[in-house]
């Protein structure tokens, strides 16, 4: 009993359709990585931007120390923080999925199987990334619930 060689796992082809089909994909994964870095950029500027806002707070006041106004500044610097962080946590998925988009197109262009692979590569790291950081987010999630259930019968008692 033979077997077709294009349906073979060892000898896949990139027949025209397929071919199509991932030039689309390149293009929206170029689209989405290039809106992800400046709304990464944006979300850096707000970070600034808050944490300046928040520490002028804290030297006004109409009697030089307004109520609440000491932990302004320290809050500024928190926000901020936080920004930063999850703009440096998504810059790498974002960077992973540009990579992909330029190495597929010019795999496709070339008929390159060593960049293919190479943009596949990519590609698997953005997924495996973001697959991590949902992980961690999820395990947070879980210990603030843990937390909230153990400090609400706490409180009960």
């Amino acid at each position: 009993m033979e077997q077709n060689p294009s349906s073979s796992l060892f000898n896949l082809n990139i027949d025209p359709s397929t071919k199509s089909y991932l030039f689309e994909t390149a293009k929206w994964a170029r689209f989405l990585s290039i809106v992800g870095m400046i709304s990464l950029g944006l979300m850096i500027l707000f970070g600034l931007f808050f944490s300046t806002v928040f520490s002028s707070l804290s030297n006004t006041g109409f009697d030089g120390e307004a109520p609440g106004t000491e932990w302004s500044s320290a809050m500024g610097m928190v926000m901020g923080v936080i920004y930063l962080v999850i703009a440096v946590i998504w810059f790498f998925p974002l960077l992973y999925l540009l990579r992909f988009s330029n190495t597929i197109k010019t795999a496709l262009n070339s008929n390159d199987q060593n960049a293919l692979n190479v943009s596949f590569q990519n590609l698997k790291s953005c997924f495996r990334y973001v697959g991590i950081v949902t992980i961690i987010v999820l395990a947070l999630y879980a210990l603030i619930f843990v937390f909230a259930i153990v400090g609400g019968a706490a409180s009960a008692f």
